[in-house]
């Protein structure tokens, strides 16, 4: 049964489950792999006890920093961008981050049904880019074969064969086999003017959602700025006459801000600052989600080309002091790949407990009693594990140094060599894409630079990588009665070969000033969502 999400009625609040427990009506259409109910479901607007306020500034402190404003391929995964995109762009179809149901955005209605595999989509009337220019579509063709074509978004897309122009409003969409997700996955692709040239792109691409760039500086200290779009004529019109995101990747800069109230929002509070922030009259809400810390191997790289020895080092860390010690209880250790609180969650058939004599045990059978390795950790929130982490492999036997660094991930690219890196500890969160398990499981073990570089795991020699494959195709095709029978498996696959795999599954946490804004509902995911949020007078 979907949960809905609290209001948030206390100066500090705790959603257990949070947006990751109300996906469960959404996906279960996922979970039976069928057609299920064809109503749209409109995102709800919640404008708070007080009536919009005409004018003002929305503001926020991200803590996230990147310089990719392209839409194409959901900005190469940045957190930052990606969420500026959900303000600026529209797809055929948009995702209502707190609940992950779709919404009409340039489509009219639901996507009309020709055969299994055709459908058509008729885009709304009246639609325009922020310069004036009507939507057209050949925009949305063009937006969709770009991003069908693109190494991060291509996989997500991968069950369409075709797309044209049926006449001067409809989009005719073929595919290569029946697929309940369609709408789903048509979010991920954002439409932009077909006229615009790579460097508009890269540097201030234009869109038809209720905002547009003003001035985009990504980097830490910098800020991005928003106008309203005039011509935006669909459901969140902005309310306010401006709205500016300071980036502050320290998160002490990011609660003096908020406390301080020259900020409305921040987003990923650390869990020490909590306390403080709520003394100061801010909320902080926690959201359970998949967010998480994982380790990723060099699957070709002895020894931990061993998943013997990739297992050893899970049963060997004690997540639940790490929960308890460093993320102050805000996270759930990791029972399968999905939380328990996901509508397709399945407890894997194995399941990592703190068990030193497994550890050893395992690292004995491989030979590996006296092994000695690197670990990389990305110099973010997860830096403040590794202490323990390299005192949990100490008492298994395992020496680990501890080398911190902002991880150049060009270096992790695919290689006619041999890595030379021997694992690496790193948060992710795809769920800023979606939620269903097959785009999940997709971006971090589909046939991507995840597989062909970083973890290399797509050219290990003991063939996991490509039996995976074939499951996943398979329940992307299967019927209803088959679908999460196949996700088991490949769930309990990942959770035997760990090629990357999570430790826990973080709460995220946002803190915000109440009295300043109105309408603003945290996300259990990356990003800041001020679509429906209004500045208090």
């Amino acid at each position: 049964m979907e949960q809905p999400l609290k209001a948030p009625l206390s100066r500090r609040t705790f959603l257990a489950g949070g947006a990751v427990a109300a996906t469960a009506a959404g996906l279960a259409l996922a979970g039976c792999g069928g057609g299920g109910d064809t109503k749209t479901d409109e995102p709800k607007k919640d404008a708070g006890t007080d009536a919009p306020a005409a004018g003002g500034t929305l503001t926020g402190a991200c803590a996230y920093t990147s310089t990719n404003v392209n839409p194409v391929g959901l900005n190469g995964g940045s957190a930052l961008m990606l969420a500026a995109t959900w303000h600026v762009f529209e797809g055929l179809y948009d995702l209502d981050l707190h609940t992950y149901k779709t919404y009409n955005a340039l489509a009219a209605g639901e996507p009309v049904k020709v055969t299994d595999t055709e459908y058509e989509v008729a885009l709304r009337d009246g639609a325009k880019f922020s310069d004036g220019t009507d939507v057209t579509v050949a925009d949305v063709v063009n937006a969709l074969n770009v991003n069908m074509a693109d190494a991060t978004c291509g996989a997500f897309l991968s069950f369409i064969d075709s797309v044209a122009e049926k006449d001067d409003k409809t989009v005719t969409i073929k595919l290569k086999y029946p697929f309940a997700l369609l709408k789903d996955r048509l979010s991920v692709a954002k439409v932009f003017p077909a006229s615009l040239t790579e460097d508009q792109l890269k540097t201030m691409p234009i869109g038809s959602g209720p905002w547009m760039y003003e001035s985009v500086n990504g980097d830490d200290g910098g800020t991005i700025k928003f106008a309203p779009n005039p011509n935006y004529e669909g459901q969140y019109k902005p309310t306010a006459d401006a709205m500016e995101w300071n980036i502050l990747l320290d998160g002490t800069a990011r609660t003096t801000a908020l406390q301080e109230a020259t900020v409305q929002v921040m987003e990923n509070v650390p869990d020490a600052n909590a306390d403080q922030l709520s003394a100061a009259g801010a909320t902080v809400e926690y959201a359970q989600g998949f967010n998480q810390a994982f380790f990723m191997f060099n699957t070709l790289k002895a020894p931990f080309d061993d998943y013997r020895v990739r297992q050893a080092l899970y049963y060997a860390i004690d997540v639940d002091k790490l929960i308890s010690n460093q993320l102050n209880g805000h996270a759930a250790p990791v029972t399968g790949f999905l939380p328990e609180e996901h509508a397709n969650y399945h407890k894997a058939a194995t399941v990592y407990t703190h068990d030193v004599d497994k550890a050893k045990s395992l690292l004995a059978e491989a030979g590996q009693e006296n092994l000695a390795f690197t670990l990389v950790v990305n110099n973010n929130w997860v830096k403040d594990l590794a202490p323990q982490i390299q005192e949990d492999l100490k008492a298994i036997g395992v020496e680990c140094t501890i080398d911190e660094q902002k991880v150049n991930w060009s270096e992790y690219a695919a290689s006619d060599s041999t890595l030379s890196y021997d694992v690496m500890l790193t948060p992710g969160d795809p769920t800023c894409f979606g939620n269903d398990p097959d785009l999940l499981m997709s971006w971090w073990y589909g046939d991507n630079v995840w597989t062909q570089g970083r973890t290399c795991w797509s050219k290990a020699a003991d063939g996991k990588w490509a039996e995976l494959q074939d499951l996943m195709q398979q329940a992307r095709e299967a019927d209803s009665s088959k679908q999460q029978d196949l996700w088991n498996q490949c769930f309990d696959l990942l959770a035997e070969q760990v090629p990357l795999y999570p430790l826990f599954h973080r709460q995220v946490a946002t803190g915000y000033q109440e009295s300043m804004i109105s309408g603003f509902k945290p996300i259990a995911t990356t990003g800041l969502v001020f679509l429906g949020a209004s500045p208090k007078a």
